[in-house]
């Protein structure tokens, strides 16, 4: 799963936030041609052939484990590096992980987000560990807007992390988050 841009430029005086200016490249979504869905708090993993993978990011010198499978050429600016990491049973550090794999009813190769009490901080605040798959939720909004999708994720109704943009025919995406507009989640302001 490659790392995925956010729907509008970042602020050059402030990489943290994003200015209503559409990245060129996701375009895309102010045409028409996107499907929006709930973006989870959590952290990604992957089932590849029945196996439960967990991502790595290689960047700052990390060394690249053996067996790791890249998702993507590193990123010369960021230093980013994602791979996907196969999950061991026998690792405490893998235990989340696969209790959430253990909870999933139907496992289907695919892209999920573990999200749990021991995961984040719990901003979804589930009892037990959970692989949600990516694009699982869509989110039916009335207008791309800038200001209209700041409005959304700002709404205390909206107590998520943000929107995933998907295209609908060829596997594009793209995201936008609350944290890109300033705005904390409910549950983590509670939390502090």
């Amino acid at each position: 799963m490659k790392k995925i841009s956010t729907l509008f430029a970042k602020d050059p005086k402030n990489l943290a936030r994003v200015v209503n200016k559409i990245n060129a490249e996701n375009a895309w979504v102010i045409n028409g041609e996107a499907i929006a869905t709930r973006k989870f708090d959590g952290t990604a993993v992957a089932i590849i052939e029945g196996e439960l993978f967990k991502r790595f990011d290689a960047k700052k010198g990390r060394k690249i484990p053996s067996g790791a499978i890249p998702c993507q050429e590193a990123d010369l600016i960021s230093g980013h590096h994602p791979h996907w990491l196969k999950c061991d049973r026998t690792k405490s550090e893998d235990q989340f992980f696969f209790e959430g794999f253990d909870n999933l009813v139907i496992k289907t190769d695919g892209t999920y987000e573990l999200c749990g009490p021991k995961v984040q901080g719990n901003p979804e605040r589930l009892v037990t560990h959970q692989l949600v798959k990516h694009g699982s939720e869509i989110i039916d909004l009335e207008s791309v807007a800038f200001e209209d999708l700041k409005a959304f994720l700002m709404s205390d109704e909206t107590d998520m992390e943000g929107i995933v943009f998907h295209h609908k025919l060829d596997g594009r995406m793209c995201k936008l988050r609350k944290s890109d507009f300033g705005i904390k989640r409910l549950e983590v302001v509670l939390n502090e």
